[in-house]
């Protein structure tokens, strides 16, 4: 197979009460496992895609099936969620923490963008931190499994942080309470990966 389950970087009660052992288990197990398993057939079945990263077929999504952009993007989506995360997240720090205050007055505006995003994208589909070409940050959503690396996508840029606004994502513990769930996941956002990844990008 092309594609494998990455597993948790955590045990699956890691980041309660936030996002409970039976939410991430059928998260993890039943929803990532079933979009990898989706996207090997779609691969298995294309002789174009054939040794392909995942990143390569994101950057020319506009040109496959739509079984691809669904499965692969789920596939890349929760593979980044979960190693987005950890217990006790902590705080922005360096270059991060200074662009935060430059491109949105502070962290907290930060989050109040991001979980006005999150709560206002219809149906299902993603939140997200991106930084531009120029290492400048910007809020952004995706319907579905999208995401900026598509070459399609409303707004491209590197991906920092995301969070999943699908129901599966939270409904055990928060019912309809979406915005409450945003609110909450902050608690888990690991800022020393996001950090790691915006050096990698930043001017």
């Amino acid at each position: 197979m092309a594609f494998e389950l990455p597993p948790l970087p955590y045990a699956y009660d890691a980041l309660e009460p936030t996002i409970s052992k039976e939410t991430m288990t059928f998260h993890h197990d039943k929803h990532h496992a079933a979009y990898t398993n989706k996207l090997n057939e779609f691969v298995a079945a294309d002789d174009k895609l054939a040794g392909k990263s995942i990143e390569d077929i994101l950057g020319m999504i506009s040109t496959l099936p739509a079984g691809i952009r669904n499965n692969g993007g789920g596939y890349w989506n929760h593979d980044f969620f979960w190693k987005t995360m950890k217990q006790g997240g902590g705080q922005p720090s360096g270059k991060l923490a200074e662009a935060i205050d430059r491109d949105f007055g502070g962290l907290d505006k930060l989050k109040e963008e991001f979980n006005t995003k999150g709560a206002g994208q219809f149906g299902s589909g993603w939140a997200w931190l991106i930084a531009d070409d120029s290492g400048k940050l910007k809020v952004t959503s995706t319907p579905n499994q999208d995401n900026p690396l598509m070459d399609d996508a409303k707004d491209k840029g590197t991906p920092l942080l995301g969070n999943d606004v699908w129901e599966h994502a939270y409904y055990l513990t928060y019912m309809n309470d979406r915005p409450g769930y945003l609110k909450a996941w902050w608690d888990v956002v690991d800022w020393d990966t996001v950090g790691q990844r915006y050096e990698a990008v930043a001017k």
